[in-house]
């Protein structure tokens, strides 16, 4: 009778334990107690992510400004006054005159020149049959020729100087500035005004020198104006420079883009990514997920041990980065799982509790905001609706 008792007492208790293992799944306990008898509550919460290959640009991003192709301060060539000016804002075709110097003078001595040209041509026309005759010596005939070379070199520089007079544009543009005024005195080499012609325009910006060897003609670049208002383009290197600047260390190089719709302007700024190298197998983890110290850079990963997972120590050596992205060279393997949230909580040797494990690296990094994990979506796939401002692998 007082063993039977004995056991009654005893079955509730088998009962309970069963059903507190029973609530554990895939190695983790969910609650109650671990192995060890420590409340999972207890246990530092962590975040991790399991590593395998994917594609990496190593890009190298830096701050350019938007030049026209067509952009030039034009001069008189003659002297005299400004007759006819065109306004700042005016859209002049190729080859359209901007300014008009008053042509009177040039065009009289035109025409004089014109008429002794024409009284030479006669005379040789007329001499040409004597001498072929021998009516006329050779050295007569020679003069007259030479006469009638004279003027029309001299009606050939009169028709220049009337051109000199229009001051025009070699390509098609907006005159930006003017430096006269209708009525002013010029002379040769007078600045008259500037013509900024954006159909076409070029992005020039520096390159530090240590990737001077890495980027040439033809490298694919990125280009983004959305702080205008704009999109994103992409294009290729058009110019490397070869020297590098004593002054910045940097070396220069040239984007050029069609401009149809004239939405860039000169002078504005713009963000250009060059991408340095594609690595296609490469384990790419969050850069917040590094920890450095006095010994160096390390990563802490939660590696699984029977029921639990237990915090190690890795010492790593990082390859290029990008934004929030950055490449491990050495120190880590496909398959293992990088603590990227709560790693700065944690020690070698801990057992930790692991909330979430995430498989791509689009969906690793979100906070832990408390005991309610609703929203964060499933475990391995990462959150359901990430937000627009997590980073994404290139």
């Amino acid at each position: 009778m007082h063993t039977r008792l004995s056991l009654l007492l005893l079955l509730p208790a088998a009962v309970l334990l069963t059903v507190s293992l029973s609530g554990c799944s895939d190695g983790e306990v969910s609650a109650g107690t671990n192995d060890a008898g420590t409340p999972v509550s207890s246990l530092s919460r962590v975040e991790t992510l399991e590593m395998s290959p994917s594609a990496f640009e190593d890009v190298v991003t830096m701050t350019g400004t938007v030049e026209a192709l067509n952009d030039a301060t034009l001069s008189a060539q003659a002297s005299g006054t400004i007759t006819e000016l065109q306004d700042r804002g005016d859209r002049v075709p190729d080859g359209g005159i901007i300014a008009q110097i008053d042509p009177r003078e040039e065009r009289a001595s035109l025409e004089q020149l014109r008429a002794e040209f024409n009284l030479a041509q006669n005379q040789l026309e007329r001499q040409r049959p004597l001498y072929r005759d021998s009516i006329i010596s050779p050295i007569e005939f020679e003069q007259i020729q030479a006469e009638y070379n004279r003027t029309k070199a001299a009606l050939e520089e009169a028709k220049q100087r009337v051109d000199k007079t229009r001051v025009t544009t070699p390509f098609a543009g907006t005159i930006e500035e003017r430096f006269v005024e209708r009525g002013e005195q010029v002379s040769p080499g007078t600045p008259v005004a500037r013509v900024v012609g954006t159909e076409r325009v070029r992005v020039r910006a520096g390159v530090p020198e240590r990737y001077a060897n890495d980027i040439r003609r033809g490298t694919s670049v990125v280009l983004d104006f959305r702080r205008y208002g704009g999109d994103v383009r992409e294009s290729t290197v058009t110019f490397a420079g070869q020297a590098i600047s004593p002054e910045t260390r940097t070396f220069p190089i040239e984007v050029e883009l069609e401009n149809d719709n004239g939405r860039l302007k000169p002078e504005m700024v713009a963000s250009v990514r060059v991408t340095r190298e594609e690595i296609d197998e490469a384990l790419v983890i969050p850069r917040t997920a590094v920890v450095r110290d006095e010994l160096g850079t390390h990563l802490f990963l939660a590696s699984p041990l029977d029921s639990v997972h237990v915090v190690e120590k890795r010492d790593i050596v990082l390859g290029p980065s990008y934004g929030e992205k950055a490449v491990v060279q050495s120190g880590l393997n496909a398959g293992e799982s990088v603590i990227v949230v709560g790693q700065n909580n944690v020690a070698p040797g801990d057992t930790v509790n692991v909330t979430k494990s995430y498989r791509t690296l689009n969906a690793a990094g979100v906070p832990y905001e408390g005991p309610d994990t609703e929203g964060y979506g499933t475990p391995e796939s990462g959150p359901s609706n990430p937000s627009p401002d997590e980073p994404t692998t290139r």
